[in-house]
C-alpha cells in the first residue's frame, strides 16, 4: 500500500536507500591530440598525425586489453565533470584541458562485474603541454586510418608497436548512442570503447566546421600550414588552400613573430584570435 507523506521531512525520515536499486557511474575520456611525424627530409614539413591516449588494463575484467582513461564516480564528492577532470590530472598532470560531454552509454552488458552507467567526455590537448611523463599504462595511439564504405567504419591504430583495427557499423540514427554498433559481437576495446572512438571522432569532425575547437588542440603560436594540416587530418581531407583562407580567416591573428632556421624558409606565426580580442 502507498504512503503518503505530509511534509519532506516526513518523508526523509522514512526514507532508505537501501530500497532502490543501486549501480556505479563511471565517467570515460577520448583524449585526442595532433602531433608531428618527423621527417627526415629537413625541406618537407613534417607530418601531421591525430592520436587517442589509450591505457591497458592490468586487471579483470578485460585483463591486457586497451581502454579509454576513466574512473569510478565518487557519488558523495564529485560531479561527473568532476571525475572526468580528476581522470586527465591522473594521467596527464594537466588540469586546464578543453572538456566536453559526448554520450552516456548504459547498455545492460557493457560491464560484466555490475550495472555499470559511462559518461563519456573528448578531451583536447596540445601534446606539447605534456611535460610530465604520462600514466605507466597509458600510451599514444596515432590514427593511420579512418575509412568508410557501406555504412562500415574501419579505424586503424598504432603506437609503433602494436596495431590495433576497429571495425564499427554505421546505423542511421543521429544523435543517439546506438549510433554504432558493433560489426561483429567480439569489442576490440575493452568494454564498449569501439563505439566510443568513433562517436568521438566524428563530433569533432562535425564541430570543426562551426566552432574553434581546433585551437585547443594548438600551440600558442603557429603557421598557416601547420594549421591547415590539423585541420586536414581530423576532416581526412585535403584542403585547398584558398578554400582554407576563408575558413579560417576570422579565427586568426598574424604576429610579428617568425619562425625561422630548421632549412625552411621563414614563416609568419600566427595566434588564436579569442571571441573578445
Amino acid at each position: 500500500m502507498e504512503k503518503f507523506y505530509k511534509s519532506e521531512e516526513e518523508f526523509l525520515k522514512d526514507y532508505n536507500a537501501k530500497d532502490f536499486d543501486q549501480l556505479s557511474m563511471t565517467a570515460d575520456i577520448l583524449l585526442i591530440s595532433v602531433s608531428s611525424e618527423e621527417v627526415n627530409n629537413y625541406r618537407k614539413n613534417s607530418k601531421k598525425m591525430m592520436s587517442i591516449l589509450l591505457v591497458k588494463r592490468d586487471d579483470y575484467p578485460f585483463k591486457d586489453k586497451w581502454c579509454l582513461p576513466g574512473g569510478f564516480l565518487d557519488p558523495n564528492r564529485e560531479t561527473l565533470e568532476e571525475c572526468a577532470k580528476r581522470v586527465l590530472k591522473r594521467e596527464t598532470n594537466l588540469s586546464n584541458i578543453y572538456l566536453e560531454q559526448l554520450y552516456t552509454y548504459d547498455a545492460l552488458d557493457r560491464d560484466p562485474r555490475t550495472r555499470v552507467v559511462s559518461t563519456t567526455f573528448i578531451a583536447l590537448v596540445d601534446k606539447n603541454r605534456l611535460t610530465e611523463m604520462i600514466n605507466p599504462n597509458a600510451c599514444w595511439f596515432d590514427i593511420m586510418l579512418i575509412e568508410e564504405k557501406d555504412n562500415i567504419v574501419d579505424v586503424s591504430l598504432t603506437n609503433g608497436v602494436e596495431n590495433i583495427n576497429l571495425s564499427i557499423k554505421k546505423t542511421l540514427r543521429e544523435e543517439t548512442t546506438d549510433r554504432y554498433s558493433f560489426k561483429t559481437r567480439k569489442n576490440v576495446l575493452a568494454f564498449d570503447h569501439d563505439l566510443v572512438v568513433l562517436a568521438g571522432l566524428e563530433r569533432l569532425k562535425n564541430k570543426l566546421n562551426y566552432t574553434d575547437i581546433v585551437f585547443n588542440m594548438m600551440p600558442e603560436y603557429f603557421t598557416l600550414g601547420e594549421l591547415q594540416q590539423v585541420y586536414e587530418v581530423i576532416l581526412n581531407k585535403k584542403l585547398l588552400d584558398p578554400a582554407f583562407r576563408r575558413i579560417i580567416k576570422d579565427k586568426v591573428v598574424k604576429t610579428y613573430k617568425m619562425r625561422t632556421g630548421e632549412g625552411h624558409r621563414p614563416s609568419v606565426l600566427f595566434k588564436y584570435r579569442k571571441k573578445n580580442d
